[in-house]
């Protein structure tokens, strides 16, 4: 029994309880944060890279290099669009669509106008897909899963009814050199890809937009009360996102020589997966280009392993399924910890 009339039982226990708990919560933390961890994924990379080099021997090969690249170049395209969308606070389903469209568009006007021409209308068109969508989610409020789930619907029907729902040979000269030429040995399309992803980086990073896209997934009534027009900023995200699936199907039209309303199918669950695995958080205001670059690869790199393999497409699926459920799981537990350890530092 102390002086104050509680024995000595009633308070160092508790206290030491707490004290413990607040301690494994700050090291969770520090875990989370740590560098180690942050980079996770591009030491599960250069890990994979180095597998692929002893499962396959020509994985190497620079032309194999650079199949990986030029293949997986549109979807890295939609991507980058998607990954300031998700920064953004934004979701869109209606990417694949919007592809299918930009395809059959793109073949059917190179027929009637120039080239040059047709690819601006075609890029025209996708932006005020994307615009369409932006409006539904901010100015209806129709959450953004719904709404890009519908005009995924209603874009891929217009796709089959522009196409008549048959694929469009498109046969003017040079279209072709956008999807399988060379420049200095280097695919074109790898070489749009590595623009865009430039030009994405630096408007993240360096540029009141990516500020403000960036603030506004983070806290979208923080961001108001500052001042940010939030709604603008998500539309231009919808918007972005648009252009690059619409940039996309026209390189995907260019590399196969026709058009098809079909072309687009697999490209919205492959684009999520790629900017989630990349790091980037399906609640918004984390992410950035550099880490969907690392997503891209990764993934491209999955696949090129598994064709080598022989596996079927249905395994490709269920893979690329299983690493978005990871990646989803680990973006969740990720946060709960940080969240876990903020509360243990106040």
């Amino acid at each position: 029994m102390s002086a104050d009339g509680t024995t000595t039982l009633e308070r160092p226990v508790p206290a030491a309880r707490e004290d413990a708990r607040r301690s494994g919560q700050r090291l969770l933390g520090g875990l989370v944060n740590s560098p180690l961890t942050r980079l996770g994924t591009v030491w599960f990379l250069l890990l994979l890279v180095v597998l692929a080099g002893l499962l396959y021997p020509g994985f190497y090969d620079s032309g194999n290099l650079r199949n990986i690249l030029s293949q997986n170049a549109p979807i890295g395209l939609i991507a980058v669009g998607m990954t300031f969308a998700m920064i953004g606070g934004g979701f869109d389903l209606s990417v694949g669509a919007v592809a299918a469209v930009s395809s059959v568009t793109v073949a059917k006007l190179t027929a009637s106008v120039g080239l040059p021409q047709a690819v601006g209308l075609t890029l025209l068109v996708a932006a005020g897909l994307g615009l369409l969508n932006g409006l539904l989610v901010t100015r209806l409020s129709i959450n953004p899963f719904v709404a890009t789930l519908g005009t995924a619907s209603i874009y891929s029907g217009a796709a089959y009814l522009i196409s008549d729902s048959q694929p469009i040979v498109v046969t003017v000269p040079h279209f072709q050199w956008l999807g399988q030429g060379l420049v200095g040995g280097v695919p074109v399309s790898v070489w749009i890809l590595a623009v865009v992803f430039a030009i994405g980086a630096l408007a993240l990073w360096g540029t009141v937009f990516g500020h403000c896209t960036y603030a506004v997934g983070g806290n979208r009534e923080a961001a108001r009360l500052a001042g940010i027009r939030v709604d603008l900023v998500q539309v231009v995200g919808y918007v972005v996102v648009a252009l690059m699936a619409g940039l996309a199907g026209v390189l995907l039209t260019s590399r196969l020589g026709v058009g098809q309303a079909d072309v687009g199918s697999d490209m919205t669950l492959d684009a999520i997966t790629i900017v989630v695995v990349g790091g980037t958080s399906l609640f918004g205001g984390e992410g950035s280009v550099w880490r969907t670059g690392v997503g891209l690869l990764l993934l491209g790199v999955i696949i090129n392993v598994a064709d080598f393999q022989g596996w079927s497409g249905q395994l490709e699926s269920i893979l690329k399924g299983c690493v978005l459920l990871t990646a989803v799981g680990l973006d969740v537990l990720t946060r709960r910890l940080r969240a876990r350890a903020g509360a243990a530092s106040t």
